[in-house]
């Protein structure tokens, strides 16, 4: 097998590993500080890198696209937070519903289209794999770093404040913070949009990176932002115990699934197994606490038998 290849393929897998980071984050809000399962993440993820490609193919500023595509996503997540809190639908079901018609809405951004073209030499992009290996600032990896360093410190900024306060309370505990005065179906719409916003960001990062829009490019994500958010709190949980810590934990979380990933394909296994091997690398990385705590228990146990001996 050839090394160099393999070594090779190492930043483009960063550099993906580092945008799919900053949808992870997006899981992150829902999946530990909501306490929400949100399946929505696979369609408002195509959605916003539909935004984004339709709108720089327009003519519009990346900048711009980018922008729109996070609002777009927002509404994605609010209209899964009004079939959870104002229909009483059960926030997983909400998720796949939405995600659902996001399907057919995707295809209307699109004109009706299943993908959409992104060329790279007619208009201008934020991030493109063709710099991959360029030592400068168009480097996707450098780029890519630099979002996701200040979409933290926007988050632990907000997250300090008041009503972030208030959104990290409902996760917590519902019912205390309803007896606190908090509005928790309004948090939780919130919270829902937030994430769904910053989803639809990374798709539109995603999509100006790989050149195109695809109504199916975020199939999975779900399992992808739950693999970055688990495997960085197994390998860099000891080490990040700060809010910011844990987002940065689930950035490198999504940065090693990715080289993984590349580790597979370089070793030979049939790309059509790779959604199979995603799921047993997540389901590997979710027992792996659940494995320490019963190897504690069990080392405590013999530890006081022979203590009592």
């Amino acid at each position: 097998m050839d090394i160099a290849k393999l070594f090779n393929a190492f930043p483009g897998a960063i550099s993906q590993g580092i945008i799919w980071g900053i949808m992870a984050i997006g899981v992150y809000i829902t999946f530990r500080i909501l306490d929400v399962s949100d399946l929505t993440v696979d369609g408002s993820m195509a959605t916003g890198g539909a935004v984004a490609a339709m709108l720089i193919t327009a003519g519009y500023n990346a900048w711009f696209a980018l922008l729109v595509a996070f609002l777009v996503g927002m509404l994605c997540g609010l209209v899964t937070g009004i079939f959870h809190t104002t229909m009483g639908i059960p926030a997983i079901l909400a998720g796949i519903l939405t995600q659902l018609a996001l399907y057919s809405i995707n295809l209307r951004i699109m004109d009706g289209k299943a993908n959409t073209a992104v060329n790279v030499n007619k208009f201008h992009v934020l991030v493109t794999s063709r710099n991959v290996r360029v030592l400068s600032f168009s480097n996707p990896i450098v780029f890519s770093v630099l979002v996701t360093a200040v979409l933290i410190l926007i988050l632990c900024f907000f997250f300090r404040t008041e009503y972030g306060c208030a959104l990290r309370a409902t996760g917590a505990n519902g019912a205390m913070a309803r007896a606190q005065g908090i509005n928790t179906n309004i948090a939780k719409v919130f919270g829902l949009m937030l994430a769904n916003g910053i989803v639809a960001f990374a798709g539109a990062l995603l999509a100006q990176y790989q050149g195109f829009a695809d109504v199916q490019m975020a199939r999975g994500a779900i399992v992808i932002g739950l693999a970055a958010v688990i495997i960085g709190e197994v390998v860099f949980g000891k080490l990040l115990h700060t809010f910011s810590g844990k987002l940065i934990c689930v950035s490198l979380g999504a940065v090693i699934y990715y080289l993984v990933m590349q580790i597979v394909l370089w070793l030979g296994l049939n790309t059509n197994d790779l959604k199979m091997l995603t799921a047993l690398v997540v389901a590997v990385f979710l027992a792996v606490p659940h494995w320490k705590s019963k190897a504690f228990s069990r080392m405590a146990a013999q530890k006081g038998v022979l203590e009592d001996a």
